[in-house]
């Protein structure tokens, strides 16, 4: 099979961003690579027409925007989340006995947590340490990159219906093995200290951490004829990607104002500063059109014409489990882009945004499809329903199909993310 070279990117990107804090820096790299100019959301800004520009949110969202040589006020906006469903390590994380050393971890969001056992696993993140300012601390972003932890099964000797199925629990399945305990072995602070070597700081100088325990396993594909991508975090890196590459693509518009907001905190309700259900969204749109010189009520009509694309991933059917899916509305890998409908407005589509969206797919031959719960199953909800409460503008929701959704390692069509960018520079170009 040809693949394009989305697909490829998208594996090249995945392998760079373990945590929402490195998705961030890559964003960056690409958008200053194609001439993006930084701003700080706190300090005034200087716009100008024809202008492409960042905005780094507390170091795990990423906002970014061109302006038009004319503009106007429109607003187009694809939005994305960066962070997935993962374990986190806690603090005094330092666990010791029977001579073994594990760490204490939580779970972050809805992960499938069977997927995480017998892995090779990696440590990436956020480090501060302290500094001669007590409100400005050292931070370092760290990737160990190397396997340094694993959680290991029971033996089906020990569990004879572990074929049935088991409930794991949280607190005490799920630690990590670390290492042997040893003479050598500080057991109180052995991953504090592991990590002050890593950083080349003294332990006693670590302050906190947020940090993840996550996959370093290459995404690869897979497949008689490389039909499939299976890797981690194809949710959401893959809508991730997609806003980057469309807003770099379409290039600078005629008269608009195309903008890509990248939240953190999805996968746990959005319900931080830097998630969707903050104001950051609505307060960068207003800074933006203030510094245009547009007055405030001219700026709220510009907005309520605009248009979002909430971009997530979608459930392809399943092969072993079609049951699970909607009678008439299937999608399938490689596909296509699928727009997410929902009568209860889970998702934010509606009648008017699906017809608008259905034109640009047939305008730009973009292959696509549709997807819709069971009538007897909940789904989840994305972004989409968050941010047209916020700003409320005709939103669709749409992502690429695929499987094992929050397993530890995910599979889509390997064909879908060029579908994805192509519609994402296609709306921006329009």
């Amino acid at each position: 099979m040809n693949l394009p070279e989305n697909s490829k990117h998208l594996l090249s990107f995945i392998g760079k961003t373990p945590t929402s804090y490195h998705s961030v820096l890559a964003g960056i790299r690409e958008l200053e690579a194609a001439g993006f100019a930084p701003l700080t959301l706190s300090k005034p800004w200087q716009l100008q027409a024809g202008g492409s520009y960042y905005i780094s949110v507390y170091g795990t969202s990423l906002f970014a925007f061109t302006i038009g040589n004319q503009p106007d006020g429109r607003l187009h906006i694809a939005a994305a989340h960066t962070d997935y469903p993962c374990i986190k390590v806690k603090p005094s994380p330092e666990i010791t006995g029977k001579q073994y050393a594990r760490l204490n971890v939580t779970v972050y969001g809805g992960a499938i947590l069977n997927t995480w056992l017998d892995r090779p696993l990696s440590v990436a993140g956020k480090v501060m340490t302290k500094s001669s300012d007590v409100f400005h601390p050292v931070s370092y972003i760290i990737d160990l990159k190397k396997p340094v932890l694993t959680i290991p099964n029971l033996a089906i000797h020990m569990n004879r219906k572990i074929n049935e199925g088991i409930e794991l629990n949280k607190q005490s399945d799920l630690l990590p093995l670390a290492a042997m305990v040893s003479e050598q072995l500080d057991k109180d602070h052995f991953f504090t200290r592991f990590l002050a070597e890593h950083i080349g700081v003294a332990s006693e100088d670590i302050l906190d951490f947020d940090l993840t325990i996550y996959l370093p396993e290459e995404g690869c594909f897979v497949g008689l004829n490389e039909d499939f991508i299976s890797s981690p975090r194809i949710d959401n890196q893959t809508s991730v990607v997609s806003c980057l590459q469309g807003l770099i693509q379409a290039g600078i518009p005629e008269h608009g104002i195309n903008l890509i907001s990248l939240f953190d905190n999805e996968e746990i309700g959005s319900s931080t500063k830097q998630g969707a259900r903050s104001d950051v969204l609505k307060l960068t749109v207003e800074k933006l059109y203030a510094s245009l010189g547009f007055d405030a009520l001219t700026a709220r009509d510009r907005m309520l014409s605009g248009f979002c694309l909430s971009l997530d991933v979608a459930h392809a059917i399943h092969p072993n489990k079609p049951e699970k899916c909607d009678p008439t509305n299937q999608p399938y890998l490689n596909g296509g882009i699928v727009l997410k409908l929902d009568a209860t407005q889970r998702y934010a589509t509606d009648t008017e945004s699906t017809a608008a969206f259905l034109q640009l797919c047939q305008k730009a031959n973009i292959p696509y499809q549709t997807f819709v719960n069971r009538s007897d199953m909940i789904g989840g909800s994305t972004l989409g329903s968050i941010t047209s409460t916020k700003l409320p503008m005709y939103t669709v929701d749409l992502g690429v199909p695929m499987l094992a959704m929050h397993s530890a390692r995910e599979l889509m069509g390997s064909q879908d993310q060029k579908a994805m960018d192509d519609c994402v520079t296609a709306f921006f170009a329009s």
